[in-house]
């Protein structure tokens, strides 16, 4: 069975940090580290869009409205995702979705909310 399990999220004051986690499981997966991982976030209202991308050969790619405050890293071994967080705005508010793609598979998890509110 594939899937993507995000965790991380949660209530956060604007300034603050969070740090996302994506686990992956599946047969599918034993090749983890050749699979192209990114985060999406939808707003309420909004479209789902691109937050952050990184592939096999750990190249990275940011929105502009995030470059310079998250970080997206992986972590084969443990077939792990990460997405730090870090200057919080409130439009950073969403949820918060893992994503796998590889030739013309692709993979979403389910979710984690984010919220950036005082």
């Amino acid at each position: 069975q594939v899937q993507l399990v995000e965790s991380g999220g949660g209530l956060v004051q604007p300034g603050g940090s969070l740090r996302l986690s994506c686990a992956a499981s599946g047969i599918i997966f034993s090749g983890f580290s050749t699979w192209d991982m990114g985060w999406y976030r939808q707003a309420p209202g909004k479209q789902r869009e691109l937050v952050a991308t990184i592939d096999p050969s750990e190249s990275t790619n940011y929105a502009d409205s995030v470059k310079g405050r998250f970080t997206i890293s992986r972590e084969n071994a443990k077939k792990t995702v990460y997405l730090q967080m870090n200057t919080l705005k409130p439009e950073d508010t969403a949820v918060y979705y893992c994503n796998a793609k590889k030739r013309d598979l692709n993979y979403w998890g389910k979710g984690t909310l984010v919220t950036v509110s005082s």
